[in-house]
């Protein structure tokens, strides 16, 4: 695994942070794999909008960032599955908070479209 040393030049942490996990599906790849282990073509079924191409992009970016793990077993026909590493493990603290805070804010849209919706 090649880590990105440039990123230690990034002086501001949240900078980082949004480096690693920019990209479309990221979030949504780490989300998916926080129950365990899983297949390419596990992932692409809980994802069905994305490219193929985008999805093996994006699991090669996050492992090469060091969140997730690329185990090949040595079988026919091949057989692939993706994990999170230790430091993808400790970024679920941030995704349970941006859970929580992803429905207060659906609960905050629902409030605010109703009201502004009602008659005068």
């Amino acid at each position: 695994m090649e880590l990105r040393k440039e990123l230690l030049n990034v002086k501001c942490p949240i900078a980082v942070t949004q480096c690693i996990v920019a990209g479309k599906w990221k979030l949504v790849i780490i989300w998916q794999l926080r129950e365990g282990p899983k297949r390419f073509n596990e992932l692409k079924r809980l994802l069905p909008d994305i490219r193929q191409g985008y999805l093996t992009q994006q699991l090669r970016e996050l492992e090469r960032d060091g969140l997730i793990h690329r185990k090949v077993y040595n079988v026919v026909p091949p057989k692939v599955e993706y994990s999170l590493t230790q430091i993808g493990i400790k970024f679920l603290k941030v995704m349970d908070q941006m859970y929580e805070w992803g429905n207060e804010y659906i609960e905050f849209l629902e409030k605010e479209i109703n009201f502004s919706n009602r008659p005068v």
